[in-house]
């Protein structure tokens, strides 16, 4: 596994790069806007393809990097279901895989830092994010931040991983990298209460000034969607009671999310499975949406969990040279809205 830690000094952020293999596919957790190039460097350095970007919650002491990184490279951007943002491609719940080749994490919801805080899980080590640091915890006074619901993310959830697990943070201040378990819960000072209520009193007492960026970062990482709604691609956008009253016979509904999601959610009846990971090769020279969309009258409408893998389609498929493509404002979500039918996969 390629893996590397990179740090902004400004906010004291970890971001994390992990790839398969030299040639693969990349996976970035909580980048910054500031260091974007600095990603895409290190991306072509190690041979990797970004397919996805994690931020682990809203961040409010930086602007997150993962609309710079999806508008450059297309990749999918992930949160937790409870992010209070516009629109991600790729939404997980607690215990979802979020996958590239040859890395698989497990999401953990962890809310406490913010109600939407989630960690990482891989088979050694644990992406805290902002709930669990190291020798220390994430604060818990705003953005519905819950002191009694950290403790439970802590003591219930993440406190039960084995010793050895590596912890990997969201941020440091004193120069640490990486901790265990197993060294957290013998000597991080605020791990030694007794009870919920003691952990509360410890929390709610920090009385800590708000982040120099919040008033900055905080809105700007609520708006992080491409705006499909509104302006991407409106000579070809559908809304989802279009798609259902007025496809064309030869329509091709191109369902672009991925397994799990499909096996979590259902699928549009009659759709055909093109993961948005894949989606190069098959409107490519010899691929078969390609075939499909060079039949006479064939028309592919795309569509994905909200809308931004959908739009991003749109655009790679009119790079190719494929013109007679759609996409579906807002994706299953917006179907299920409007009453459409769902069938099991």
């Amino acid at each position: 596994m390629i893996f590397r830690q990179l740090y902004h000094m400004t906010s004291g952020t970890y971001t994390y790069l992990l790839g398969g293999r030299a040639g693969g596919e990349a996976l970035i957790i909580d980048p910054v806007q500031e260091q974007v190039e600095r990603y895409l460097t290190l991306l072509d350095e190690l041979d990797l393809t970004l397919a996805k970007v994690v931020d682990t919650h809203v961040h409010a002491d930086h602007i997150s990097g993962m609309a710079e990184l999806r508008d450059r490279t297309k990749c999918v951007t992930v949160m937790g279901r409870e992010a209070p943002v516009d629109v991600v491609s790729m939404r997980v719940g607690d215990g979802d895989p979020v996958e590239i080749e040859g890395v698989s994490l497990r999401a953990l919801h962890t809310p406490g830092h913010t109600a939407e805080s989630y960690s990482f899980v891989m088979e050694d080590r644990v992406f805290s994010g902002d709930t669990l640091l190291i020798r220390g915890t994430g604060r818990t006074d705003f953005q519905n931040g819950d002191p009694l619901q950290q403790y439970a993310s802590l003591f219930d959830k993440l406190l039960n991983l084995p010793e050895e697990t590596l912890v990997y943070p969201g941020h440091d201040y004193k120069g640490d990298t990486v901790s265990t378990v197993g060294e957290e819960k013998r000597f991080n000072p605020r791990l030694q209460v007794e009870t919920p209520a003691d952990y509360a009193a410890l929390m709610n007492g920090l009385n800590l000034a708000n982040p120099k960026m919040m008033d900055v970062a905080v809105p700007a990482n609520l708006r992080v969607g491409r705006g499909q709604a509104d302006d991407a691609h409106p000579e070809c956008a559908m809304t989802a009671q279009e798609v259902m009253h007025g496809q064309r016979p030869d329509d091709i509904l191109v369902d672009l999310r991925e397994d799990g999601e499909r096996q979590r959610e259902g699928a549009i009846p009659a759709s055909i499975h093109a993961p948005y990971g894949q989606l190069a090769g098959m409107i490519g020279p010899g691929g078969a949406l390609r075939a499909l969309a060079g039949r006479p009258g064939h028309r592919l409408v795309y569509y994905c969990a909200f809308g931004e893998r959908s739009a991003m389609a749109v655009d790679a498929s009119r790079e190719g040279g494929l013109g007679n493509v759609c996409h579906m404002i807002g994706g299953i979500a917006a179907w299920r809205d409007a009453g459409g039918m769902i069938e099991e996969c």
